[in-house]
Parts: C-alpha cells; structure tokens; sequence
C-alpha cells in the first residue's frame, strides 16, 4: 500500500525561532560547514564576522589594536574601540535586525552582515561571552548555542573601552573540526594591508602594515622581479595598485569594505577598464587588454555605502560602480605616468614586448588547432559529464569537476563509477613535460598540454573555465607523485590563477584496504591502518599502489559524497616561484642534498 502523504494544512506551517533558524539553515549565514581544512569553511567566517565588527571601529577611528588568541578550539577578539552600548549588549548579540550596522550615520562602510554576523557566531558557539567594557563600567553576557545562560554588569576600573569575545564552535554542528593557522594568518595579513597602522596581534605574532596594498604587491611578489616599482593611489573610498612582472597571465587581490572578494566583481572590472583607458591614453596607443594585462600583478580596495554581492559569503561584488570607478582609474594612472618618466617608459617597453610575443604566438597556435582538428573532432582522451560552463547554469557549474588521471586503467575504473552529470575525465598519457623556465608557446607545441588546456577552455583566461573543479587523481606511488608535481607546476607557470582562485585539487585515495567477512575499513594512513587491524578479527591487508588497482564500484565510494579532496593552496605567489625553482629547476646537487637529508626509510 502506498504511503499516505502528509496532511497539508494549518498544523504543517512552522515559525523557527531566529536562532533556531540560523542553526537549521546554516549554509544561508556562513556558507560551508567545512571541518577546517579550508579558508572559507565556516569556522573562519565565525572568526571574520567577529574581527570584522572590530575593524569597523578602528576605520571610524576607535582603537589602534585588535588583540586575537585561540586555546585548542576556543577563538578570543579583544578590541580597543568604543565597546558596544551597555544596554543593548545582549541584544546586538542575539536578537536579529539589532545593531549599529543600520545606522549609516555610525557605520557607513561596514564590512559585518548587517546585524547577523555576531546572532550567527553566538548561535553557533556551543559557548559564547561577550564583555563590553563603556566609560568606567561593563556588561557581560555568557549563552550557549544562543541561549542566554548569565549575564552581569558593574564597574570597570581596570579595562580600557572596548569589546571582548570568545566563543567555541558548536560540535553538533560542526562535528569533527581542527582551526589552522595558516589560513587565519593569511587573513590577518589582509587586513593589515587594508588597514594602514592597525596593529593585529594572534597568540603573539603582530601583523601592521605602513603602505597598505603597496606593501600586499610587496609580499606577494617576494623576490620576483618586476618591471618597475609598483603604482600606488590612495584616496577616501579607493586604493589601487599594480605593477608587472616576467610572470604570464594576471593575478588580482580585490577587496570590498575589507572584504576579500576571491572571484573579483565589478569593481575588479573597471579597475582593469580604468587601467587599460590610463595607459592608452597616456601612451596615444590602442593597445589590447591581454597585451597590457600580460605579467600584471593588481590590488584594489573600494568603500561602499550597501554593497550588492552575488553571495552570502561575499567572493564577488555585483553593485555598479564602474561610472565613477573607471574615469578615477585613468586620471590616477595617467598623472602617474606623466610624472615618472622612467616607469613610464618601462611600462610601454614591457606592454609592447607583450604585443610582439602575442603575434608570434598567434602563429604557433593555429597550427596546435589545425594539428588537434587532424586528431579528431573531439579532444582525445577527454571522457565529458553533461553540466559544464557550456550550459550556462552556474549552480550546476560550481558543482562540475574534471579528474586528470594517468593512464587507461585508472581513467576506465573512474569513467565506469562517476556521476555522468557533473564529473569528466581526463586521462593523460605518460608523464608531462616540466614546464619550469619554457615560454608560452610550449602549450601549443606540446600536444598534452594543448589538450588539457582544450579540456578545460582557459585559453583566453578563466572566464570560460568549463569546469569548477580540476582534481588530479595520481597514484600513491614515486612516479604519481611525480606526474601530480609535473601538472602543478603547469598550472603554475601558465595558469597561476587557476591555483589562486581556488581550483585545483587532489584527490585522495586510501593507502589500504582492511577487512574480513564482517567489515572492511578504507585507511588513508599507516597510523589508519594499524587501528583498523586491531579493531577487526583476523584481517586481510592490501595495499593499493596504483587507482587501477581499484574496482570500479570501489571507486564509486571515493569520488561520491564523502569524497577526500585537498585543495591546492599557496600563502603567497612569492611561494610560488620559489619552490617550483627548487623542486623543478635545475639545481639537481642542492634538491639531491634535500632528498638525502629527508628520507625516511621504510623497513620491512
């Protein structure tokens, strides 16, 4: 007999408390849950909506120091500001629509979520304190996954004025996380550079900056030379800058209301409009965007009254600021170039050096899309999944990905056990060339990574990226390890942005198989593996090497819902040209030494 439906009427409509709400919706308040292995999981926006009230006091000039600490998993913001209003402490932190934010006369350009960020932390803190210390007097506030459990206030002799926080991520929403500091240094970075003369103290390690985002130019570009010394404009709701280096593509740092938006916007657009208009004019040039854009490495920060962004989480801004921002650009440009006659002249060299290896390349390239169209009418080895950026459908497209993986074994076990809506393979033949110290022109002579390129439509740059995810999918051996460095350091050298927009992965598969007639257990470590020997009676140990070792429908369980994937993260592009120096360059006695030096040997 079939199950009767639920009766739809007065007794199925539901009205969740405000609280309740934000820990039955998570995702609408802070994006991803996450367990901390990435950026953006919610942990840290937990952290940023927190430290972000505080910045708004030291931008209305309140407070010089934001002081930060973590014990295990509590997380502890102190700041120097005017602390919040006595009387309406416990509200600002747990009634929803309350808070200063919607005041534009106090706060004009907030970076917090207009009165939920903090109601959001608290309601996701299995503990959360909250102190204000006003004018000789304080109040402090104690809740538990937003319940109100104490509250007491009195007189404040000790404590200058300011607001202290500390709250625990909850558990049972969370489940099993860890905090990372190297993501939470990364971001107090960027907010020094954003905010000239605020001193950020996390578990004491001091994070100030004097030249805002010249000195961000400075720290990600390392010891790469550039071509000249870097632009930098700074005024009340605008600061760029910019320079360029012997690198290829571009790399952008844009931000709103000190919000780092990864996926830019339209502000990173009429910064590279404004750019491009300053520089034509300057020179009496037409020169193209890609000439000009080739080797730039820019940063831009932008004060907006109600920004729009295109999400919750804020990656990119959709408000219209191109009218004013583009004209602002160009004459900020053009009277710098007017006034350094060397960098100018550096600068038309470099563009115009870029121009001329352009129409070189351009001969290069009809010749790889004649030799690709004598292959097939398809790009070889490439199995496609049915949603990509072609269908236009942006929910589905964050939801594609392409696995590189070698060889036809491993790429049939993946073909035959994947989603055929949103996951393609690719599957590479033998190991790729290295790419370290060669030129442009070596993805369109060399048919492989022609190909992968092809695959995933970032010729002309991003913007026509056909999936969200490339995940390589090497095997746990010398020569997989060897393959996923080769396909880094392609990446890297000639699709940086690819690694620093967030999109490259690896995939994780497990070392070994434990089981007997009862269980099996996946382990993805030694130490995994030991446990799950002395859990299970009389176990069988295999050990995978190669993905082809596995089944199909084993595989099926590896790249479904409780997929294991690393992303691919780099603390700053200065990294970047250091490590794939050592790793992939041609200093063999110095990485021999590092070999020797760190080798562990397995005894059998």
């Amino acid at each position: 007999m079939a199950k009767q439906a639920s009766a739809y009427d007065e007794s199925a409509i539901k009205t969740l408390d405000p609280l309740q709400h934000i820990r039955l919706r998570t995702g609408m308040y802070i994006g991803r849950l996450g367990d901390g292995t990435n950026p953006a999981d919610g942990i840290y926006v937990m952290m940023k909506e927190v430290v972000d009230n505080a910045l708004d006091e030291f931008i209305l000039g309140h407070g010089k120091k934001i002081e930060i600490s973590r014990d295990e998993k509590t997380v502890t913001i102190r700041d120097f500001g005017r602390g919040i209003p006595l009387g309406k402490v416990i509200d600002c932190v747990s009634k929803i629509n309350t808070g200063g934010k919607y005041n534009d006369d106090v706060y004009q350009f907030s970076v917090g979520l207009n009165g939920v960020g903090t109601k959001a932390v608290n309601a996701l803190s299995s503990r959360f304190e909250v102190i204000s210390f006003r004018e000789g007097k304080f109040k402090r506030g104690l809740f538990a996954r937003g319940k109100l459990l104490d509250e007491e206030e009195g007189k404040n002799k000790d404590q200058p004025d300011g607001t202290y926080i500390e709250f625990t991520p909850d558990e049972e929403i969370f489940k099993t996380y860890a905090w990372h500091d190297e993501y939470i240094a990364k971001r107090l970075r960027y907010y020094a550079f954003l905010n000239a003369g605020l001193q950020l103290i996390y578990n004491g390690q001091t994070y100030v900056s004097k030249n805002g985002l010249r000195d961000l130019l400075a720290a990600e570009i390392g010891e790469e030379t550039t071509v000249y010394e870097p632009f930098h404009h700074r005024e009340d709701k605008l600061e760029i800058a910019f320079t360029h280096t012997n690198a290829y593509g571009e790399s952008y740092f844009s931000f709103v209301n000190g919000q780092y938006t990864n996926d830019g916007g339209t502000h990173q657009s009429a910064f590279r409009e404004g750019v491009l208009k300053g520089i034509n004019e300057f020179a009496g040039k037409s020169f193209s965007g890609e000439d000009v854009r080739e080797g730039f490495v820019g940063a831009i920060a932008i004060k907006l009254q109600d920004p729009v962004f295109e999400s919750q989480t804020k990656n990119k801004l959709g408000s219209d600021v191109r009218t004013w921002m583009v004209p602002l650009v160009k004459e900020a440009v053009e009277r710098w170039l007017h006034t350094n006659a060397d960098t100018a002249r550096k600068l038309v060299e470099k563009i115009t050096a870029n121009e001329r290896l352009r129409t070189e390349l351009t001969k290069i390239k009809k010749e790889a899309r004649e030799r690709a169209k004598s292959v097939a009418l398809r790009i070889p080895k490439l199995t496609d999944c049915k949603v990509h950026f072609t269908q236009k459908d942006e929910k589905r497209h964050e939801e594609s990905s392409l696995f590189i993986t070698e060889g036809d074994s491993a790429g049939g076990s993946l073909v035959q056990c994947r989603d055929v809506e949103t996951q393609a393979i690719y599957r590479i033949r033998g190991k790729p060339l290295n790419c370290f110290g060669l030129g442009k022109e070596t993805v369109y002579k060399n048919e492989e990574l022609y190909h992968i390129m092809s695959a995933l439509g970032i010729e002309n740059g991003l913007d026509t990226l056909r999936y969200n995810k490339v995940i390589i999918a090497t095997d746990a051996d010398v020569d997989g390890m060897h393959i996923r460095n080769l396909l880094l350091t392609y990446f890297l050298r000639f699709f940086e942005e690819l690694v620093t927009k967030g999109h490259i992965y690896i995939l994780e598969t497990p070392l070994f198989r434990v089981r007997n007639k009862q269980t099996t257990k996946y382990c993805y470590s030694e130490a995994e593996r030991d446990k799950a020997m002395a859990e299970i009676r009389g176990p069988e140990v295999t050990r995978f090497k190669g993905l082809g070792e596995i089944s199909p429908k084993e595989f099926g369980q590896f790249i479904g819902d409780d997929i294991r994937l690393v992303e691919v993260d780099i603390e700053s592009m200065s990294e970047v040209s250091k490590a794939l120096e050592f790793y992939m360059g041609k200093n063999t006695p110095a990485r021999k030494d590092f070999i020797c030096q760190n080798l562990i040997y397995e005894v059998a």
